[in-house]
C-alpha cells in the first residue's frame, strides 16, 4: 500500500480523520464542553482545551494549530466569557481555514443548561455536515508521524523503540515526515545524534537542545526518570536515553522544531519540547499526553507509542498506535496493545519484521483502521503553560 485517502483541507494538507473538536478556553468552561461532547464521543467529537485564565503565547499557538489540524473537520469553542484567551482571533483563524466553527459564551448564553443544549444542537448539525465530505488521494509522502515512549522498562530500548525506528526509516525513505522528541531523554546521546545532522550548523543546535534539557531538569531537581522505570529494570537516564534515541531510526536529521511548528518538507525532525529561558512553569512534560498534543500540533496524523510497563492512553485528534516492548505486558494488556514487539525477546520475530509491521499498521490506520485506544474510546488531552522562543535559521532546511 503506497496510497490511501484523506480529507483535503484549504491549506493543501489532508487529514486521516474528520474529527469535530469541542475546545474549552478556560477551566471554568470545561464541564460544559465535556457535557456537550459526551453524547457524540463515538461519532467523532473530541474534547480538548486549555485550563488557564491568564494569556500564554504557547497555549494560544497550540490551540490555533490543533483546531486547524488536518484531522479536524469542525470546531466548537466554549468560553466562560471573562477569560483572557483571544477567542475571536481563534474563531477567525478556524473560519479562514474553511472549517465550520462556532463560539459559545456561557455567560451570554444563559448558563450551564442552555449552553449545553445549544452546543449539542450545533455539534449534531455539524457532524452530519462532516459525514458528507468527500475524500481524496493521500500518498505516503504526505503523512506526518510522531513517536513517543511511555511506561518504559528495560525491554523498551531493545524491542519496540528500535522497531519503530526501522518504521521511521521506511517512512522517511518514501518522503514522509517523521518526528521524534523527548530531549530530556536524549541526555548522553547528543554527540551521536549530532553526527546525523543534515547540515553542519544543525549539529550545534542538536547538542544545545539536549544541554538545555539537562539544565532544565537539574534546576527542577529531577530527571525524566520515574520510579516505574526503575521498577521495570532501567538503571540510569543514559540507559533510558539510549532506548529512547533508538526510536529515531538511522535517517539523517533534517531539522529541529518546537511545539506548533509544522515541518516544511519530508524527513526526520527532532521536536524540542523543553521550554526556553528560565524555569517558570514547573515540570516541562507533565505527562505523555502533553507531549502527544505537541506532536499533533506539529501536524502528526498519528502517533507511534512504545511501552514496556504498559500505558493505556490514547489521544484526542490523532490515533495512537501502541507498540508493546514486553511480551508479558503484551499478553496481560492485550486489549490495549496494537503490536507485540516483545516477541523479539522470545524468538518469535525479528526487529526488521516488527518494524515492517509497524510501517504497515501506520498505512492501515491512515486508511481508516481503528487503533486499540480508539476502539476503547481513549481521547486523553492535557495542556499547561510553557514558553518558547522562535527557531533560529540553522534549525530548518532552507
Amino acid at each position: 500500500m503506497d496510497m490511501t485517502e484523506g480529507y483535503l483541507r484549504s491549506d493543501g494538507r489532508k487529514g486521516i480523520r474528520n474529527t469535530l473538536v469541542v475546545a474549552y478556553l478556560v477551566e471554568c468552561a470545561h464541564h460544559v464542553a465535556r457535557e456537550v461532547a459526551w453524547p457524540f464521543r463515538e461519532q467523532g467529537a473530541h474534547l480538548i482545551g486549555f485550563p488557564g485564565c491568564f494569556p500564554n503565547a504557547y497555549a494560544d499557538r497550540m490551540l490555533h494549530q490543533l483546531c486547524t489540524h488536518p484531522n479536524v473537520g469542525g470546531v466548537l469553542l466554549l468560553s466562560l466569557g471573562c477569560e483572557s484567551f483571544n477567542r475571536r482571533e481563534l474563531e477567525a483563524r478556524v473560519r479562514a481555514s474553511g472549517r465550520p466553527v462556532a463560539t459559545l459564551v456561557i455567560q451570554e448564553a444563559g448558563g450551564t443548561r442552555r449552553s449545553i443544549a445549544e452546543g449539542r444542537n450545533w455539534v449534531e448539525r455539524t457532524l452530519r455536515e462532516l459525514a458528507a465530505q468527500p475524500r481524496s488521494a493521500l500518498p505516503v509522502r504526505e503523512l506526518v508521524v510522531g513517536t513517543i515512549c511511555g511506561g518504559s522498562d528495560a525491554t523498551s530500548g531493545i524491542t519496540a523503540n528500535p522497531a519503530m525506528g526501522r518504521a521511521f526509516d521506511q517512512l522517511v525513505a518514501q518522503g514522509a515526515t517523521a518526528i521524534f522528541e523527548e530531549t530530556g531523554e536524549l541526555i548522553g546521546c547528543e554527540a551521536i545524534m549530532a553526527e546525523r545532522a543534515a547540515r553542519p550548523a544543525l549539529r550545534e543546535e542538536l547538542v544545545a537542545c539536549v544541554a538545555k534539557a539537562a539544565r532544565h531538569y537539574a534546576t527542577l531537581g529531577h530527571g525524566s526518570f520515574a520510579p516505574g522505570n526503575a521498577d521495570g529494570g532501567l538503571t540510569t537516564i543514559e540507559e533510558k536515553s539510549m532506548g529512547a534515541y533508538s526510536k529515531s531510526g538511522q535517517s539523517p536529521i533534517a531539522g529541529i522544531i518546537k511545539p506548533g511548528d509544522v515541518p516544511p518538507r519530508g524527513g526526520l525532525y527532532l521536536l524540542d519540547v523543553v521550554p526556553d529561558g528560565e524555569v517558570r512553569f514547573g515540570f516541562a512534560n507533565i505527562s505523555d499526553n502533553a507531549e502527544i498534543a505537541e506532536l499533533i500540533a506539529c501536524g502528526s496524523h498519528l502517533i507511534l507509542f512504545s511501552t514496556g510497563r504498559g500505558s493505556v492512553v490514547g489521544s484526542a485528534i490523532a490515533p495512537v498506535i501502541k507498540v508493546c516492548a514486553n511480551p508479558e505486558t503484551s499478553r496481560r494488556l492485550s486489549d490495549d496493545m496494537d503490536i507485540d514487539a516483545g516477541r523479539v525477546l522470545e524468538g518469535r520475530g525479528t526487529l526488521e519484521e516488527v518494524g515492517a509491521e509497524v510501517f504497515e499498521r501506520v498505512l492501515r490506520v491512515a486508511a481508516g483502521e481503528r487503533t486499540a485506544s480508539e476502539i476503547l474510546g481513549h481521547q486523553e488531552f492535557i495542556m499547561t503553560y510553557k514558553s518558547f522562543t522562535p527557531l533560529g535559521p540553522a534549525c530548518l532546511p532552507s
